[in-house]
This record gives structure tokens, C-alpha cells and sequence, in this order.
């Protein structure tokens, strides 16, 4: 237990976390199960240590960080390594990557019925339906979700500013005086093409490559989150990232499942699985007419963000293929977007029209009052013309 107190007390003292992440002020921390859930990436180590700096003291063995990664949990489950932490005063257990341990479900329900008066806050990958697929965590787990730096968290890390975020009804009502007090500060559109290539993920910070750190990333996505966690056989892991290059490759189109299949050498139902796996591992998105969903067939497959088609395919990006991903990834969290077959605007919470557009371009654009024009190019918008990188502050 000592060697576990030391470690934690150095990556919390060495933790620097220089932007606030938005989702620490969503979490109710008086839940005695919180489940956190993210793509491989974008920070839920750090997250967490940083809960732990915030929270306690740093001598304060009350609270107590442990990595699923270490072999000693191999020879010891959760619910009697922490019955020892409990019972030595412990009262807050941050267990990083719960699924890296057999029968982390059942032993998480352990803790909660055993130790009455002990916080447990874990983190797991976006592949995990916690819920859905671990009934014993059912009305006991909260579960929330840690995204990658939304625009607005990536303008305040490089400029020392506190942008707060606007929901977006807010911006949509009054996007002229919220602009009004940004501009002065910053100029948004100096790092916003940034962004769109390496701003989403906290690792563009290290001095190493980013592409390569993120295409690295993908794998790991790819081999661990997904094979692992859907018990896939490793056979299947290059059909898996076969299908996924050949859906980057072709760019937010309807997917053809049957060439797909056919060029897989699977199933259309294979496919189809693959496509969702993708989608829970935070590697796509898939955007659907209104009021269909998975298992039909999507109208658009897009990757997840905007940085992944630059670490994909860097060559030759669509500048509007990026602009519409940084608009769905941006809604994603808060929003349902849909899109109808070739429709060029998406259908926003089943009731506003947005589409996305060159505001250089806007002489071949016939305006019509309603639909929401998220423009790139440009800082400034009027009326129902809003600046794309202003959606990049809803959280």
C-alpha cells in the first residue's frame, strides 16, 4: 500500500493540467460511483489526478490513485485491495482503465456494497456501455464522458485567456455581442486552422510528432479499446483497419456495405458491427436521417475529427470535409445532428437547419431565413450567419 501512496503522490505533485477541463464542473462529485468515459487521448489520467489536486491535500491519504496497468492487480482484485484502503481511512479511490481487470463490474459492485462510506471515480474507454452490457452497475454508476479540448479550451491554454462556454441557444440569439467580447482579447481565426489539424487531442503539448502520436493513438484504439474490450480475436484486427482507412478514404459519404464486405472479404452484418465499433471508439461518426439509428445503414459516415483526417490521409484534406467534421464533433456532445441522404444542411435536434460554408463564397449562396449559416473564413457573423469557430464554445 506504501508503494502505492508514494507513487501517488508524485504524479499528483508533477501533474500540470493548465486549462480547467469543463467536464470537472459537470460531475457530481457527491455520486459514490463515477464512471468516466473517452477515447484513448484525450486526457482521463490527467483528469483525474488533477480531481485529486484540487480535492485533497497532497499528503492526505484519504484519496488514492491506481493504474489497472500494474501487474500487482493481477494477483488481486478490486473490491479486497480497496476493502484495505478502506479500512486504513481511505475514502476516495481514482482507479485509471477499470477494464483492464477481469470482473471489473462485479468487483466495482463489491466496493459499493461493502464499503459504505467510499468514493469510487474510474475511467474507462468511450468502447465500454456501462450500463447497457454491466447490469450490476445499473442505478449505482453515474457515467459521464471526457472529450478531447474543444476549441475554446485550446484558445485558452495558448493565450492564457478564460473564455467561457455558451450553450447554443445563446450563441444562436446572441452570437453579435458574445463575438464582441472575444475579438478584443484574440483573434480566434489565427488558431482556429490549427486546431482543425492538431488542437483536439491534449498530446499536441509534448515535443514529439503529432501525427505520429496520434496515428499511434489509433492503433492502440484500434488493438486494445476495441479487440479487447468486444473480445474480438486478433485475426479480425486488419479487416477492422482495412474498413477504416477505406471509410476515411472516401470521405462523409452513405457507405457502399456491400462493396465494403466484399472488399473485406466479411459480412454486410460485419460490417455493419465494425462500423459501430469504430463509431463507440470515438474513430467515426455516424449521422442518420431523422428518427433512424443503428443497425440501418447511416446516410454519412465522417471521422470523428477533424485532426484524425490529417493524420489519415494528409495529402489533400477538403477544407469543407473539415469544416463540417469540426461542426459535428463540436454539437456531438450536447446535441443530435442528422442528416437527410444528399440534403447539403444537417437537421440539429430534430428541428434547426445548419450548413456549413465559405463565407469568401458567399455571392454563390441564396441565404434563406431558416437555416443556421455556420461560416469559416471569417470572425464575425450577422443574424442567421454565425462564425463556425464560435461553435467550438459550447463546452
Amino acid at each position: 500500500m506504501e508503494a502505492f501512496f508514494r507513487t501517488h503522490r508524485y504524479l499528483v505533485e508533477h501533474t500540470s493540467a493548465p486549462v480547467r477541463r469543463y467536464l470537472m464542473d459537470e460531475i457530481d462529485w457527491t455520486d459514490r460511483m463515477i464512471g468516466i468515459k473517452g477515447t484513448r487521448g484525450v486526457g482521463k489520467t490527467t483528469f483525474l489526478l488533477q480531481y485529486a489536486k484540487e480535492k485533497f491535500d497532497l499528503g492526505d491519504r484519504q484519496c488514492l490513485y491506481v493504474n489497472m496497468n500494474n501487474f500487482y492487480f493481477q494477483g488481486r482484485g478490486i473490491a479486497d485491495f480497496a476493502g484495505e484502503f478502506y479500512h486504513h481511512g481511505g475514502r476516495v479511490l481514482l482507479i485509471d482503465q477499470v477494464f483492464k481487470q477481469d470482473d471489473w463490474s462485479r468487483e466495482l459492485r463489491k466496493c459499493y456494497d461493502l464499503y459504505p462510506g467510499l468514493k469510487i471515480v474510474f475511467t474507462g474507454s468511450s468502447v465500454m456501455r456501462l450500463k447497457e452490457e454491466n447490469p450490476e452497475l445499473n442505478n449505482i454508476v453515474k457515467s459521464y464522458n471526457l472529450r478531447g479540448f474543444s476549441f475554446r479550451e485550446f484558445i485558452n491554454l495558448l493565450t492564457n485567456n478564460d473564455f467561457k462556454p455558451y450553450t447554443l441557444d445563446e450563441i444562436l440569439s446572441d452570437h453579435e455581442r458574445i463575438i464582441k467580447q472575444i475579438l478584443p482579447k484574440v483573434s480566434p481565426r489565427q488558431y482556429f486552422q490549427n486546431y482543425i489539424h492538431h488542437g483536439f487531442y491534449p498530446f499536441f503539448q509534448e515535443h514529439r510528432n503529432y501525427s505520429e502520436n496520434l496515428l499511434k493513438t489509433m492503433n492502440m484504439m484500434t488493438e486494445v479499446d476495441i479487440l479487447l474490450i468486444k473480445q474480438i480475436e486478433l485475426k479480425y484486427l486488419t479487416k477492422i483497419k482495412k474498413l477504416f482507412y477505406k471509410l476515411a478514404e472516401e470521405g462523409p459519404k452513405a457507405p457502399n456495405v456491400s462493396k465494403l464486405a466484399q472488399d473485406i472479404e466479411t459480412s454486410r452484418a460485419t460490417v455493419m458491427n465494425y462500423i459501430k465499433y469504430l463509431a463507440d471508439a470515438r474513430m467515426l461518426n455516424m449521422i442518420y436521417p431523422v428518427g433512424e439509428t443503428f443497425p440501418k445503414k447511416p446516410s454519412k459516415v465522417m471521422l470523428h475529427n477533424s485532426n484524425l483526417l490529417y493524420a489519415i490521409y494528409p495529402i489533400h484534406v477538403e477544407r469543407q470535409t473539415a469544416m463540417e467534421t469540426f461542426l459535428v464533433n463540436s454539437l456531438w456532445k450536447d446535441h443530435k445532428v442528422n442528416q437527410n441522404g444528399r440534403d447539403p444542411f444537417f437537421i440539429v435536434d430534430e428541428r434547426l437547419k445548419f450548413r456549413v460554408c465559405d463565407a469568401m463564397a458567399h455571392n454563390k449562396i441564396r441565404y434563406a431565413p431558416d437555416v443556421v449559416y455556420a461560416r469559416y473564413n471569417t470572425e464575425i457573423g450577422k443574424d442567421n450567419q454565425i462564425p463556425l469557430w464560435l461553435l467550438g464554445f459550447l463546452y
